[in-house]
């Protein structure tokens, strides 16, 4: 029998402690608390790692690398900049850097709402059913075998009933271990349809326009299959944060004609925004200063892009009354199917008296989700479980990159940075969201030859993982230069949806051993 022994602070009151039996099924601590601001609420239980055994804990956001490791891993934490550095290109805001402390020593690892030791086939899933009382930290020492869960909530004055932890723990097969815990928090996922298609962002970039979206979709019309997905990323606004007319310079004809042209050649018309961010200098942060989300006074900084961008304060009435302008003129007057909505950590990068800041985060969510209506989400760059069965697709990995894993003074910064190695990781790795919560958006391979510096065999690494694990299989390439040999390629990818006894290896370095039309493959990642 193991316990779970548990400490709870309220400012200027005496600890309430306290323990539970780890048992199987759902674990819910919920007790009356005096008046005042919460300190810590914190737990402890042992939980020995066998030396052949694997952890893996899930990290901050969609873009936060995780993977499984042994018992010497750790998490690393910003890399050694200087911290005038940091701040000038607001690295702590992308992942959990100011609320967790790193103690950067081999053998300590953690992340946020689930993990699992695994020994061969057997798991041992240790996971929250409830992030809104504050995010479920897990940090885990390997030597001393000896789990510290904490809540996220320090400040939150609940003054009554709170919720101190709601856990789940369970044993056995990696289906019948997460199959339990979907049961258990009583989530299912808005579809089961997968998507494939086109994406503009990962080739072309920002530098877009209506004439390199045409040639583009006239090259996708020929081989992608009707109802298939065509969206315009990045760049089609005149600023990050004014999305109510498209830049006339690069789409005179405005969005409405691309989401006509996009629906004229059988597919469907998706758009990128990332509705709670504003770029310095566009004209929402311009004119409407007091919408943006301050700490001390000053527009918090919520991230590099695009030199710089800030977050909107969602609860004040006039964002509120813009997202609704905004989401009306996208899916209603232009016709847009889907959007992509990223960046979306930006809502909620503090909580308050009243509330942590991962239920700000799901109140957040829950916003979109009624500004959308039955349209799909894509949701991208996002804390994971807030946004359990509110996306139809997510992202749950970086940004892939046109190498393999960026260059070094990038492999300095942050782990939500862009990596290939990166994307891989992540889309094994929390392989087991698909079909679960959601449709795992793993990010865009590529076959092209032009404006890409990966091996071959790691391109196609990065193919077969999407095809495999994904619930969206994405690119961006130009599809009408696509070689014949690309495009067996492509249609070999399709097929992967039919793969069965798919394996994930970790004994002799990461492969993915799969079964397709009776034939036994074997992907090795290097």
């Amino acid at each position: 029998m193991t316990e779970l022994r548990f400490e709870i602070r309220v400012r200027d009151r005496a600890p309430i402690l306290g323990q539970r039996e780890l048992r199987p099924g759902a674990i819910r601590i919920a007790l009356e608390l005096p008046p005042g601001p919460l300190e810590q609420v914190r737990a402890e239980l042992r939980l020995p790692m066998d030396e052949d055994e694997r952890f893996f804990v899930n990290g901050y956001q969609s873009w936060t690398h995780c993977r499984e490791q042994g018992r010497a891993g750790s998490t690393p934490g910003i890399g050694p900049l200087p911290e005038l550095a940091v701040r000038a290109l607001g690295l702590r805001s992308y992942g959990d850097y100011d609320f967790v402390d790193y103690p950067r020593r081999p053998g300590i690892m953690h992340g946020e709402s689930w993990c699992y030791l695994r020994k061969g086939e057997r798991y041992r899933l240790l996971a929250s059913l409830d992030e809104r009382p504050g995010y479920t930290l897990f940090r885990y020492d390997a030597a001393q075998g000896r789990m510290e869960i904490l809540r996220d909530c320090a400040g939150v004055e609940p003054g009554g009933l709170f919720h101190a932890f709601d856990l789940f723990y369970a044993e056995g097969t990696e289906r019948e271990v997460f199959d339990a815990w979907m049961a258990a928090m009583q989530i299912r996922p808005r579809t089961l349809e997968p998507i494939c298609g086109y994406t503009s962002w990962y080739n072309r970039y920002e530098n877009i326009s209506q004439e390199t979206i045409g040639r583009d979709l006239a090259g996708a019309a020929a081989l992608l299959q009707p109802g298939d997905l065509f969206q315009i990323d990045d760049g089609w606004e005149r600023a990050v944060g004014d999305w109510l007319e498209a830049d006339p310079k690069k789409f005179p004809d405005g969005m409405k004609a691309q989401a006509d042209k996009i629906h004229a050649a059988g597919l469907r018309a998706g758009l990128w925004l990332a509705p709670f961010a504003a770029r310095r200098g566009s004209r929402i942060a311009r004119e409407h200063p007091d919408w943006l989300l301050r700490r001390n006074g000053r527009p918090w900084l919520a991230g590099i892009g695009w030199g710089g961008f800030y977050a909107l304060d969602f609860d004040l009435p006039p964002v509120r009354e813009y997202l609704e302008q905004v989401f009306r003129r996208v899916l209603d007057e232009w016709g847009y199917d889907l959007v992509k909505l990223d960046f979306l950590y930006a809502a909620a990068p503090w909580g308050d008296s009243r509330e942590s800041r991962a239920g700000r985060m799901a109140r957040a969510l829950e916003l979109l989700r009624q500004l959308c209506g039955d349209k799909p989400i894509l949701g991208c760059g996002v804390p994971l479980m807030p946004a359990f069965g509110l996306v139809d697709y997510c992202r749950i990995g970086p940004d892939a990159g046109l190498d393999w894993d960026g260059k070094g003074l990038m492999r300095q910064t942050v782990r939500e940075r862009v990596s290939t190695r990166h994307t891989i990781d992540d889309t094994i790795f929390r392989r087991q969201l698909d079909g679960r919560v959601w449709r795992n958006d793993p990010d865009v391979f590529f076959l092209r030859e032009d404006n890409i510096h990966l091996e071959p065999e790691r391109k196609w690494a990065l193919a077969i993982v999407a095809g495999l694990f994904g619930g969206a299989l994405l690119h961006s390439d130009d599809m009408a230069s696509w070689t014949e040999e690309a495009r067996a390629l492509y249609r070999q990818l399709r097929r992967l949806r039919g793969a069965e006894q798919i394996r994930v290896l970790t004994e002799h370095g990461l492969a993915v051993r799969y079964v397709l039309d009776g034939q036994e493959q074997e992907l090795r990642i290097g």
